[in-house]
């Protein structure tokens, strides 16, 4: 039984060079649909954040009246962006089922913090898992968990969307930073933690701009005020970020840093075990003289870069099947 080649290839993969970390197996990848839609939807939240910084006095006044059409807005073309990333290329069952279960952890890690102090361990999970499993799969896994975390917490209102799209830029950049396929150990590990740190930071920056229109009765040196200009209502922005919020971004930055150092070696190791084992893009095989002819799919050793080898040991391509007898395959 031959081994696939390098995933979404089937060209076969050489040895690994010494010193250098195998190459990334991601399960989503951008394609020109997601992309746009991913801008699409980027564009309408970077508006939906920023408009009270730049907005008219006539608009601001009667922003209360169209806020529900936006949210209305940014949902649906988030579960574009979502449909469009999980659908191309054939994100198969194994690349839905890592996400249901990282979804799925990240819930559960948002209940531990129950938003106390602005702790939320579940950031530090998206800063990880976006950095080993790419940003395509990052945006799609910081929004479904933030929205599955929702229906757990009973976080579910119009500033939802906002946080979806939040979460999904967070844990997008964590799959941007460079040297993926490079950079490995402690060095990594301080990289990521200052990612966490400072990301953390501004998603809480950002998440503020979404709720400051609507804090009524506090004093005017921090309060939101329609039509003046961009420098005095930025001031004033600043300062209510720095008297109402920056205690709870402070905490969640420090708390996200602190497990990224501890926990990050051990997590990022199995994510990279995970996503090797689960094989992302392995072709099927189809091999005519077993029982059931073209009709039966064959199972498909991976291939080690290492050593050429699959995963029993056997060289690939030397028609040795790891089934130890004719009823072990599929």
């Amino acid at each position: 039984m031959t081994a696939p080649g390098a995933v979404g290839t089937g060209s076969s993969p050489g040895p690994a060079a010494p010193g250098r970390a195998r190459p990334a197996v991601r399960p989503l990848r951008w394609s020109p649909r997601s992309m746009t839609a991913l801008l699409l939807v980027s564009a309408v939240g970077v508006a939906g954040f920023g408009w009270p910084l730049m907005a008219s006095e006539s608009f601001g006044a009667a922003y209360g009246a169209h806020a529900p059409w936006l949210f209305a807005l940014i949902l649906p073309l988030l579960l574009a962006v979502l449909l469009a990333a999980i659908t191309e290329h054939g994100a198969g069952a194994k690349a839905v089922a890592m996400l249901g279960v990282l979804a799925a952890a990240g819930s559960a890690l948002r209940l531990l913090g129950a938003g106390t102090a602005g702790l939320q361990p579940m950031f530090f999970l998206m800063v990880l898992a976006g950095r080993v499993l790419g940003p395509a799969f990052g945006f799609v896994l910081g929004a479904v968990t933030m929205f599955a975390s929702a229906l757990v917490t009973g976080g579910v209102g119009p500033w939802l969307p906002f946080q979806m799209l939040a979460l999904g830029w967070f844990t997008l950049g964590a799959g941007l930073l460079p040297a993926a396929d490079r950079l490995r150990g402690g060095g990594e590990v301080l990289v990521l933690a200052g990612y966490g740190a400072l990301a953390s930071l501004f998603y809480g920056l950002v998440m503020n701009l979404q709720g400051w229109p609507w804090i009524a009765g506090m004093a005017s040196g921090i309060s939101f005020v329609p039509g003046d200009p961009l420098v005095e209502n930025l001031h004033r922005y600043l300062t209510y970020v720095l008297a109402t919020s920056l205690g709870w971004d402070v905490p969640r930055a420090v708390l996200t840093a602190v497990l990224v150092l501890v926990a990050g070696g051990p997590v990022l190791r199995a994510l990279r075990r995970a996503t090797r084992r689960a094989a992302f893009g392995a072709p099927a095989r189809f091999d005519p003289s077993e029982p059931g002819g073209a009709d039966r799919p064959r199972r498909t050793a991976r291939t080690n870069p290492a050593d050429g080898s699959n995963g029993s040991g056997k060289p690939a391509g030397s028609g040795v099947s790891d089934c130890p007898s004719p009823g072990c395959g599929p």
